[in-house]
């Protein structure tokens, strides 16, 4: 789709607003436009050196024409203002119901903060729209009235026309394509600042050192040329439109100047008609200064709305509705048979030929190598990712066909790599789900050894957590993301190595809780911690992608 087709399609959302905002910019360009033959009639009465009721009649009428077009303007503010809002809403709500639906093979190899950093280019649409609606309407019709109302003094202004359509045309049709290429590769390049600027500040421990500093400062200096480098080539492009502008200036305000000075001299028209053509001529210029220069809004606008398309034509995860759900409540088991892996743009597979079958209640702990395949197996298992030839099946049903958002309300999970967000430690560990009682809040706290840290704090519950935990130790963060898992007391427990940054002791008595035999939930965990081992019933053993054991322990 192209960015003009994306515009389009954001603006039909709001059709009536836009319609009613073109009736206002119609009646305003209509007013504007007679206020010149007002004058000129003013003029007349002066000229003849009459004063009388028409004359003030024709003074009260322009002013009041002022006026009206004046409030016309305010309404259209108000128009615009609510497509700011509605634009802003939607884009939000677009980023948030989106962002963790989005497919995992549209994420390989891509840093979804960056994705949420499009998020500001809102902002460009929301000023950008704003600006075309009002200032290209108003220039649109003050053009096409001008020239129709100049055709009415004489023929000779038709031509006025023809050349202020053609040169519209050209300056749009030599410079759209070039001008939206360089300003979509000048937005590219501000992003990778922004993104590095980013990292910077993420690892700024590490940036401390002198020669690190350096290095971030080196590499800041890159990818700002590039991008000073897109921005002069988009710059040239305005350049020329302007120039091509001022030339027409030139030549189009000497030519009517001349014109109308024949004219008056040779009493085709007098000097009202002439001193109105004038004023009319002045305010068509101006409007096609306004189209020129706000061209660069335009492909602004376009760049803007390309770059949030984009992450809205990122493939979501299929949601399917199943009449039996009925698995979701009773024991869950999950099969694979022959379930192959491979990321999409590797040619090594990952995961070969894993057929397994896990039942209800079952500890299993995933060891082996780094590389073995141990993650991957989980992330499958818990419908993270999809396998790319083989099936899953859970409750003897094609995983295709289950509702993945019943079957993850049913699991609770911790994947390497996430972090407490920014809220409450409440918010975090609930999601503010009134459902859940604080009776089962205590049991998860309790359970995790969370207890005696949250009673430390003099907000408890309430205090406040930095974005990735920040101002937590590990262990803390790594506990809260435990009592997370369990507090819905899930059927099946999805683990990445849960507590491998805690004390041993600590650990030790978490997997105990975890693993005790009043907890019926399933469990499947990968963890460095040997004492897992001692605590399941079932060890899978990973070996370059395929099931080298699968052992039965007592």
């Amino acid at each position: 789709m192209t960015p003009l087709k994306r515009f389009y399609n954001l603006l039909a959302l709001d059709k009536k607003d836009i319609t009613q905002l073109f009736f206002y910019a119609i009646f305003a360009g209509l007013i504007s436009l007679s206020l010149p033959l007002g004058i000129q009639a003013i003029i007349n009465f002066i000229q003849s050196g009459r004063v009388s009721v028409s004359w003030i009649v024709l003074i009260f009428l322009v002013v009041m024409g002022v006026a009206f077009v004046g409030i016309l303007s305010l309404m259209q503010l108000r128009i615009t203002e609510n497509l700011q809002q509605k634009i802003f809403v939607r884009s939000s709500f677009e980023f948030a119901i989106r962002l963790p639906k989005i497919k995992f093979e549209e994420l390989y190899n891509t840093y979804p903060p960056e994705l949420a950093n499009r998020f500001f280019d809102t902002m460009t649409i929301q000023k950008g729209t704003s600006k075309l609606l009002i200032d290209f309407s108003a220039a649109l019709l003050q053009i096409i009235f001008g020239v129709i109302l100049l055709s009415l003094y004489h023929p000779y202004f038709i031509v006025f026309g023809i050349m202020l359509i053609i040169l519209l045309y050209f300056i749009f049709k030599l410079s759209y394509k070039s001008g939206l290429e360089t300003s979509l590769k000048e937005s590219k390049n501000k992003y990778k600042v922004a993104r590095w600027l980013q990292e910077m500040a993420r690892n700024n421990f590490s940036f401390r050192n002198q020669l690190n500093f350096d290095f971030g400062l080196q590499k800041n200096d890159h990818l700002v040329s590039e991008y000073l480098h897109y921005r002069e080539k988009h710059f040239n492009i305005i350049k020329r439109q302007f120039t091509q502008l001022i030339i027409f200036k030139i030549i189009i305000t000497a030519s009517l100047l001349s014109i109308g000075g024949f004219l008056v001299v040779s009493q085709q028209m007098n000097i009202g008609q002439f001193v109105a053509a004038e004023i009319i001529i002045l305010l068509v210029i101006n409007s096609v200064e306004k189209i020129i220069l706000g061209l660069e809004t335009f492909y602004d606008v376009l760049t803007s709305v390309e770059k949030i398309g984009q992450v809205a034509d990122l493939q979501l995860e299929e949601e399917f509705e199943n009449e039996n759900t009925s698995f979701c409540y009773a024991d869950i088991t999950l099969e694979t048979e022959k379930v192959k892996f491979k990321f999409p743009d590797s040619k090594n597979t990952i995961l070969n030929d894993i057929s397994l079958k896990i039942d209800q209640g079952e500890r299993i702990v995933i060891n082996g190598e780094n590389g073995s395949g141990k993650t991957t197996l989980i992330r499958i298992l818990s419908g993270l990712i999809k396998p790319t030839t083989g099936s899953f099946y859970i409750n003897d049903d094609t995983f295709k066909k289950i509702d993945l958002k019943q079957y993850r309300s049913q699991i609770g999970s911790i994947i390497y790599g996430e972090t407490p967000f920014e809220g409450t430690i409440h918010e975090n560990i609930t999601f503010n789900d009134d459902s859940i009682s604080q009776e089962d809040l205590k049991w998860a706290i309790d359970g995790v050894q969370l207890t005696p840290y949250i009673k430390s704090l003099p907000e408890s519950l309430e205090t406040k957590i930095f974005p990735e935990g920040r101002q937590l130790s590990s262990s803390n963060a790594q506990k809260i993301l435990l009592a997370r898992s369990i507090i819905h007391k899930p059927r099946i427990l999805f683990y990445e190595d849960p507590t491998d940054t805690m004390d041993e002791k600590v650990a030790n008595e978490i997997i105990d809780f975890i693993t005790a035999k009043e907890n019926k939930w399933t469990i499947i965990v990968s963890s460095k911690n040997p004492y897992w081992k001692t605590k399941c019933n079932r060890e899978i053993i990973m070996n370059n992608g395929r099931i080298q054991q699968d052992l039965k322990m007592l």
